[in-house]
């Protein structure tokens, strides 16, 4: 066997001269394809497809199976061309093929599907999802479930491609694009349609890779995009290249896939490749296809790419026997694999909560700048201020943006209106002057492509600082928001998305149910984010600062109430002022009753207090400063000292943060309690126009000031 491999080896080294090289630069030559590498990656992953769905699957020992059956030749053939230690490929759940070719073994990617602690997420995602930093060739970001999440992220790292190559002047990054891979059942999503105007836009370097085999599980295209073929209904879009054809052609393919991705790495803007091709499995292990006719399932099989390849190179460039050589070879790696992932042990349960947040000795890969590494200076909290002059909150927000874009040149900030008019809430003014229109910039009105593409922007190194102009508009983009916050844990530590997304809400001098939405426990409950809701100017530094500086993603709440607020005024403390998360505030020392608040509410909660308590020694009041992670230790401290606990927040009662806050005094300070735990909030309904109907919903001073005096006397 090994003679055969060998005379195999100096036939094809004839062949292709040798390697395969990326497409030349000049549009017009042959691509050079290495064609053994092709048929030997095809192989093992249509084996690999085949041992899963036949055997491991069936034994429970492989969950879910997600076959890359018809979809092996494009991938392939591309894997070997993204070289540049600056590509990336965004993937999808049918890209193995493609995630072999670049430098995934058979052991990894059947650890994947066999939770062994050695796999790509350490037995924590589904076993089809792949992650992969660089191995010489382009990184493989991780995925997420929802179909069209993998576009705007990855337009995002094309974005960083262009910010590090223009502005920061890394000649390493010229050249290197991004490829995003995608179903025809994805072209329907709203990701997909925010990513390609994301590139087309800005003519980023970003390669759309569709693999159209007519089915979104049982949904035929045509149902997804009119007329079934999204690259002839792109055909006049602007800045947008087109390549379309046949994707088990081994004659053709290479040259389409050429043609395509020179245009990209040529620097002439984005491009889409569709390639059609069979799906020779159901969308999943157990999806017996029952919606395929015979007919149409025999047609699939005639286009089977293997096959075609077969064909292709048998015996106009090879021997049979040189083809059986690759087939043998490839099913004893595979057989070794399996043996190897097999004596793997499963994921050690202890380590479960481990990489939720970043961890100072465990940076990851890939992702924020501790992956690089860059470092950026240590702050203290204590307040320095040079200026007795007070800031209200919006001016602090805005400078200490400005020093620490100053010292941060990854540091970007971008949204809608935030350039040149400096932001709807004036917290932006100023800063585009001072830094370009690389650093703060305006984008379209697309709140899930304003966070996606910071997704992509953090995953390759920068310190995105989105805006989105009301907590509402946030709906748009929850999506992307649950899901950066579980990459690094998904990721078994492996990828960080560090980024701040300031996000304004709650009432201010009127409400209404669009602008005035609070709603912050929803992101209390997702996994990953940290939360901050400052009340004041210099808390909102403090926390800024260390949101800025660190290496996990935070949702920063700005109460309208409080951005001009007369109390929420401060001095500034100093550009070396930072506070650490999950250390809450006491604003006033008692013995009798505990007030938990944070926000707006904080303001309300210290004016009433002085109407209640003359003697000045009745009530502790905290100020949490942030609810994820809150001040369980001060807050429980209190509790056992006063019997009492008052929590005030605006969001809504009914399973609003205040109840998580119950929850522990109930189970940790149960028998310290003399009264029952008593909340003042919102009740379930939204913030209503009306002055009126407003003082109903929003916790009022009054209704504040009777719930201490009745606990106080409880």
């Amino acid at each position: 066997m090994n003679q055969i491999a060998t005379q195999y080896e100096s036939i094809i080294g004839r062949i292709t001269n040798g390697y395969a090289h990326k497409p030349e630069t000049n549009a017009l030559t042959e691509p050079l394809v290495h064609w053994h590498s092709v048929a030997r990656l095809m192989l093992r992953s249509r084996f690999l497809d085949e041992l899963e769905e036949r055997e491991l699957a069936p034994q429970g020992k492989v969950k879910y199976q997600f076959s890359a059956g018809g979809h092996e030749l494009g991938q392939v053939i591309l894997s070997q061309w993204l070289d540049h230690p600056h590509d990336a490929a965004f993937v999808y759940y049918r890209n193995r093929p493609l995630v072999l070719g670049l430098g995934m073994t058979l052991t990894e990617a059947l650890m994947g599907g066999m939770v062994r602690a050695g796999g790509p997420s350490g037995g924590r995602d589904v076993g089809v999802v792949m992650y992969m930093p660089a191995r010489q060739k382009a990184s493989v970001i991780p995925i997420s479930a929802d179909i069209g999440s993998q576009y705007s992220p990855a337009a995002g790292w094309a974005e960083a491609i262009q910010y590090r190559a223009d502005t920061l002047k890394q000649v390493a990054a010229q050249g290197a694009i991004t490829v995003v891979f995608g179903g025809d059942g994805s072209v329907a999503s709203n990701g997909f349609w925010s990513g390609l105007n994301i590139a087309t836009t800005l003519r980023l370097p970003m390669l759309f890779v569709i693999e159209d085999n007519g089915y979104a599980i049982s949904v035929k295209s045509h149902t997804q995009t009119p007329g079934g073929n999204i690259a002839q209904n792109l055909a006049s879009f602007a800045n947008l290249s087109i390549w379309d054809g046949d994707g088990t052609d081994p004659a053709n393919t290479p040259h389409l896939i050429h043609k395509a991705l020179t245009h990209v790495r040529q620097g002439h803007g984005p491009a889409l490749l569709r390639l059609t091709m069979p799906r020779l499995s159901g969308h999943s292990s157990v999806d017996n296809q029952a919606y395929k006719s015979k007919t149409e399932l025999e047609a699939e099989w005639q286009r089977d790419p293997i096959a075609r390849l077969h064909q292709f190179l048998v015996p106009k460039l090879w021997r049979e026997d040189e083809w059986q050589v690759l087939e043998t070879e490839a099913k004893h790696d595979l057989t070794a694999a399996h043996t190897a992932a097999e004596a793997e042990p499963l994921p050690d349960k202890h380590t479960v909560t481990r990489h939720v947040f970043a961890e100072p000795n465990s940076p990851p890969q890939m992702g924020g700048l501790a992956a690089e590494p860059i470092s950026l200076p240590s702050g203290n909290s204590t307040p320095k201020v040079n200026d007795p002059r007070r800031l209200n909150l919006i001016d602090a927000i805005r400078h200490t943006l400005d020093v620490e874009m100053a010292i941060n040149e990854r540091l970007l900030v971008f949204g809608e209106d935030v350039g040149y008019k400096g932001g709807v809430h004036a917290a932006t003014v100023g800063l585009q002057q001072k830094y370009g229109i690389a650093r703060v910039f305006d984008t379209a009105l697309n709140e899930e492509g304003i966070i996606g593409r910071a997704v992509g922007m953090a995953l390759h190194g920068l310190m995105p600082v989105p805006e989105i102009q009301f907590r509402k508009y946030a709906d748009a983009c929850h999506e992307h928001i649950m899901n950066l916050g579980s990459m690094r844990w998904r990721s078994d530590g492996k990828f960080g998305v560090p980024m701040v997304i300031r996000m304004p809400g709650g009432f201010r001098k009127i409400g209404d149910p669009w602008h005035s939405v609070n709603n912050e426990v929803a992101y209390a409950h997702a996994i990953g984010l940290k939360v901050a809701f400052p009340s004041n100017a210099e808390d909102a530094v403090g926390l800024l600062r260390s949101a800025l500086r660190g290496n996990d993603p935070v949702i920063f709440f700005e109460h309208r109430y409080c951005y001009d607020a007369a109390w929420a005024r401060r001095p500034y403390p100093g550009d070396e002022f930072m506070l650490p998360f999950g250390a809450g505030k006491k604003l006033a020392t008692g013995n009798r009753m505990t007030v938990v608040t944070w926000g707006a509410m904080t303001e309300f909660c210290e004016n009433s207090l002085k109407e209640v308590d003359a003697s000045g020694n009745a009530i502790d009041l905290i100020d949490l400063r942030t609810i994820v992670p809150w001040d369980k230790e001060m807050v429980l401290e209190s509790v056992r000292k006063t019997g009492k606990c008052l929590i005030v927040h605006e969001d809504s009662e009914f399973c609003g943060f205040g109840a998580e806050i119950s929850a522990t005094l109930a189970h940790e300070a149960f028998f310290d309690l003399d009264a029952p735990i008593v909340r003042v909030a919102s009740p379930s309904t939204l913030v209503p126009f009306s002055q009126e109907l407003m003082s109903a919903v929003v916790p009022t001073p009054e209704r504040i000031v009777a719930a201490m005096r009745r606990l106080l006397h409880a």
